[in-house]
């Protein structure tokens, strides 16, 4: 074997390596986080208010942009619809069940520059903040297809519930 082809083997087997370690990581990842699943379907009677067509980026720890959580159907970044209802939001992601986020649930709505696998220009992304159980909260980053995300922002905080400020009238 000549030093090119032992220098080819030793690429392979490192490129290799690496692959082998980025599925194992991600294995673990996602048995990490089987305990935690998006809530499915949309509940019956729901008005849909408005639709945007919508880039799923990713879901993260609350206030952690880089820490993403493979929650299931949302573990992969996909196209689909954004569905603002009278009850929540739907969101309907290519090849995947319906995720619906009671109002009840959400915590914030607001903009987003980063978050993994995505840095976009200030603003511009949707992030949703929402309860995935009683005690943790996650953050899901759209990126709106079609315009400004100002409109589905605005529509979104209006499902928000307001906040008990503990003031009497």
């Amino acid at each position: 074997m000549s030093a090119r082809d032992i220098a080819v083997v030793i690429t392979i087997a490192f490129a290799i390596l690496v692959l082998l370690s980025m599925l194992f990581a991600w294995r673990r990842r996602l048995r990490r986080d089987a305990a935690h699943t998006a809530p499915l379907g949309v509940p019956e009677h729901a008005e849909v208010l408005s639709r945007h067509e919508v880039l799923y980026v990713s879901t993260t720890r609350h206030d952690e942009p880089l820490e993403r959580l493979a929650i299931r159907p949302l573990a992969y970044r996909a196209r689909g619809e954004l569905a603002v209802t009278d009850r929540g939001a739907a969101l309907c992601l290519d090849g995947t069940p319906t995720v619906f986020l009671a109002k009840d649930t959400l915590a914030s709505i607001d903009r987003a520059t980063v978050t993994i696998d995505r840095v976009v220009e200030p603003g511009g992304l949707v992030r949703i903040a929402w309860r995935i159980d009683a005690d943790t909260i996650v953050d899901s980053y759209l990126r709106p297809t079609t315009g400004a995300p100002d409109s589905l922002i605005s529509e979104l905080e209006r499902l928000i519930p307001a906040h008990d400020t503990g003031a009497s009238s």
